[in-house]
């Protein structure tokens, strides 16, 4: 007998959470369902906990800045503590019973399991079968990508999750991946004092950012005695119970542990997408400007291809839920995605890079500016620059990058300028405030040719 409802949520991350209270909240039966922890990867082992430890390693480099500006300073780094706040907010050995009592208070039922469309607004999950009248909104999210390295399967290596969850940094670190994560844990580990060393197949770190940014990061990781290897090639993996040995095109590297973290794969294989006329090897689910995926049935977060973010997966949950209500409101939108990379300095980009902007036929104008050379960046002693992408014939910035202490916070009104297409010449006539990171914004605008 299947059990009618108004609407069944497959996987109940940051968005499918959202959608499913706020559906609740409106007097729908709602069914929410997951196989892993509610909250999904963000609280547990990704944008919170990541940027915990983030915080505490960025803490030590201050200390370390005081010889010279301040005094004389020793710092004792002690990997305990933030993994024991993180334990901590992972509510207790990563346990997600206040999740899902926060989730059933707010009127959704919880069921535990692994969920498949069985059909046009059907789900079926370990033998029992949802029909809903509304219908299935899906949040299925993403698994860390391993790629297919001769002898990396059955090997003690770490992907985020065991990384984040280590009670001790290493004493030496290989990082395959030279991606957002990659690099953020990279440096991290490193300020607890292991040696790190990066493999990146790409000719260069953060590949999806401005070429500009990825050459000064890497700077600051050597800089920093980490080893950089872009355009690495690696042949095999081998774990002879103690250490990993990477044998790479011309050379090899040896480290206590081994973080993969070469990108992420979505989870469609197996969820029934062909029993609703959709390609389960598909990349992604298109979606409309409603995230409609067909007939009673969204999709959002990561397997709608706009974008593996927690911001991104909550801004298109409130679409989702108003379309599912019948509500009205503004289609998505997507030409103003922001994004941070937490590094030390912070990489804030969003919209397009001079380079995708060129390839879609704009007539591009660009302006830069070195953070170190703005006041406030040279007071600090901070490195970091400033990037505009212009639209020359619109005279409107169709992208920008912010890399400098808190690059993410500076990149707020960058954000502004670009989803709401102000003219570039009312930005040149603001008034900004002295001397702040965000005055470089102005020297950039100047630098537009």
């Amino acid at each position: 007998m299947a059990d009618d409802v108004d609407v069944v949520v497959i996987g109940l991350g940051p968005g499918g959470e959202a959608a499913a209270t706020k559906l609740a909240s409106e007097g729908l039966k709602v069914v929410g369902i997951d196989r892993r922890l509610v909250g999904g990867e963000c609280p547990y082992y990704g944008c919170i906990p990541s940027k915990m430890a983030i915080r505490a390693a960025d803490l030590l480099a201050e200390g370390r800045r005081i010889p010279g500006m301040a005094g004389a300073s020793t710092v004792t780094p002690d990997w305990s503590e933030p993994a024991a706040r993180i334990r901590d907010e992972a509510t207790d050995d990563w346990d997600d019973a206040v999740a899902v009592k926060r989730l059933e208070k707010a009127g959704v039922r919880f069921v535990r399991g692994h969920a498949r469309l069985a059909g046009s607004r059907t789900v079926e999950v370990d033998g029992s079968t949802f029909r809903t009248s509304r219908g299935v909104l899906l949040n299925t999210g993403t698994e860390p990508a391993v790629p297919p390295i001769e002898g990396l399967d059955g090997t003690p290596y770490w992907t985020n999750r065991e990384a984040l969850r280590a009670t001790e940094a290493p004493t030496s670190l290989a990082v395959i991946g030279g991606g957002t994560i990659g690099v953020e844990l990279a440096q991290a580990f490193a300020r607890f004092g292991t040696r790190v060393s990066v493999f990146e197949a790409a000719d260069r770190l953060v590949l999806p950012e401005e070429p500009e940014a990825a050459q000064l990061l890497a700077e600051v990781f050597e800089a920093d005695g980490m080893v950089v290897r872009a355009g690495a090639r690696i042949e095999s993996v081998r774990h002879d119970g103690d250490r990993f040995e990477l044998v790479l095109d011309g050379g090899s590297a040896q480290a206590e542990r081994l973080l993969v973290a070469s990108g992420r794969r979505q989870n469609l294989g197996d969820i029934g997408l062909d029993t609703v006329g959709l390609d389960p090897e598909a990349k992604a689910i298109e979606v409309d400007e409603r995230l409609r995926a067909g007939d009673g049935l969204w999709a959002i977060g990561d397997i709608t291809g706009k974008g593996a973010f927690t911001h991104m997966s909550m801004y298109q949950s409130a679409i989702a839920a108003r379309d599912i209500l019948g509500q009205d409101g503004p289609p998505a939108d997507y030409r103003a995605v922001p994004r941070v990379t937490f590094t030390d300095p912070e990489i804030g980009s969003v919209g397009l890079t001079e380079r995708q902007a060129r390839e879609a036929g704009v007539d591009v104008r660009v302006g830069v500016t070195d953070m170190s050379s703005a006041t406030r960046g040279w007071i600090h002693r901070a490195q970091g620059l400033v990037k505009l992408v212009e639209d020359a014939d619109r005279g409107v910035l169709v992208g920008a990058t912010a890399m400098s202490p808190m690059g993410g916070e500076v990149l707020s009104m960058l954000t502004v300028a670009v989803h709401a297409e102000v003219p570039t010449d009312v930005l040149r006539s603001m008034m900004y405030a002295y001397p702040t990171f965000h005055r470089a914004v102005e020297s950039a605008l100047a630098d537009l040719s």
